[in-house]
């Protein structure tokens, strides 16, 4: 879906109500703004949560890439 939305000449815009309540920015609240070679993303504070648990979930399956596979390599590496 793409919208025109105005922005004052302070910078101010107004999201559609039906989008704010979407992203349950109903009585108001924040965006974060990414900027990106192909342009604007506005993304809530969950969206920004999701999306890098998305990104950390590629790694979670990586053989020696928890927690006790790295103890386990500095301990063998410091001969204890």
């Amino acid at each position: 879906m793409t919208l025109q939305v105005a922005i004052t000449a302070t910078g101010r815009m107004s999201l559609p109500a039906d989008i704010r309540k979407r992203l349950g920015l109903t009585n108001g609240g924040s965006v974060y703004v990414d900027e990106t070679p192909d342009g604007v993303i506005l993304r809530t504070a969950e969206q920004i949560v999701a999306h890098a648990r998305s990104l950390a979930k590629q790694y979670d399956k990586v053989d020696g890439s928890s927690v006790d596979d790295f103890l386990a390599n500095r301990m063998a590496e410091s001969g204890s």
